[in-house]
C-alpha cells in the first residue's frame, strides 16, 4: 500500500550552485525511481531559524510523493550519508 509523504531538506549553500542543482537532481531522480513523485518545490537560499553545523543559510527543497511504508527509511539513510544535506525531515500526511 503506497502512504503519501512529505519532505524538506535542506542543502548546504557553499557547495555552489552546480553542486546544490546535482543534489536535487538526485533526490529527484531517486524520488521517481523508488517511490511516485507529486511534486517538487525549490524555496532556494533562505535563513536558517538557527545556525546548523556553522551555517546561517541553507537552500531549502520540498516535496510531496507517495511510496510504501519502507522507503522513508531508506530516503532517510541516503540523507544521512551524502555530503551538503544539512537536515532534514520526513513526515506521513
Amino acid at each position: 500500500m503506497m502512504n503519501k509523504y512529505e519532505c524538506i531538506f535542506i542543502i548546504d549553500p557553499e557547495i555552489g550552485e552546480e553542486g546544490i542543482q546535482a543534489l536535487v537532481e538526485k533526490f529527484k531522480n531517486l524520488l521517481e525511481t523508488s517511490a511516485q513523485l507529486e511534486s517538487i518545490d525549490e524555496w532556494g537560499k533562505r535563513k536558517l531559524a538557527y545556525e546548523i553545523a556553522d551555517r546561517n543559510e541553507g537552500y531549502y527543497v520540498l516535496t510531496d510523493f507517495s511510496a510504501n511504508s519502507d522507503f522513508p527509511r531508506e530516503l532517510e539513510r541516503i540523507f544521512k550519508i551524502t555530503d551538503g544535506i544539512i537536515k532534514y525531515m520526513i513526515v506521513k500526511k
